[in-house]
């Protein structure tokens, strides 16, 4: 059997256009740049439950700590629990089992590309400028699996361990 070219199963790559787009949390964790600032790094899927362009594309959106304070804007850490649907009052056993309840809910976002300058040089930026209320709060996107990205789990018992050994470098 030979191999047929099919151009329905073309996909762009390239950034995600303007626009309002109903999202999926993949997956919400704390991180550090190499610099040493730290964030929250929001990791987004464009659902493929609703009819929109760039179904199961990523959006990245993170929370930077105020290097005076040391700490999140917590005000903004609360609108976005409020508008993925966290339950309000909920207490969490820690900081990344909070994060962790992000995994698998939704939201409406409104994109826009921006560019910025940074030590001389240009970026492009696919920036989140607005979060909403998704207006479709029924989950049914179906999510991909191949040996790169697995369905996520949503659970406390989703994370991998990788020691040192596991590493080939």
């Amino acid at each position: 059997m030979g191999f047929k070219v099919n151009y329905d199963e073309a996909q762009d790559f390239g950034a995600v256009p303007d626009g309002t787009y109903e999202v999926v949390i993949f997956n919400a964790r704390e991180d550090v740049t190499q610099g040493g600032a730290e964030n929250i790094n929001f990791d987004m899927i464009i659902r493929n439950d609703i009819d929109q362009p760039r179904k199961n594309s990523h959006l990245f959106h993170k929370l930077w700590k105020a290097k005076a304070t040391g700490k999140y804007n917590r005000g903004m850490i609360m609108y976005l629990a409020k508008t993925f649907g966290l339950q309000d009052g909920k207490d969490y056993a820690s900081f990344e089992d909070f994060l962790n309840d992000f995994s698998g809910k939704v939201a409406k976002v409104q994109v826009k590309n921006e560019q910025s300058e940074y030590n001389g040089k240009t970026y492009d930026n696919t920036n989140i400028k607005k979060f909403e209320t998704s207006a479709f709060p029924q989950l049914q996107h179906v999510w991909k699996t191949n040996s790169k990205e697995e369905t996520p789990d949503f659970g406390p018992s989703s994370s991998i361990d990788v020691s040192d050994d596991d590493l080939p470098f």
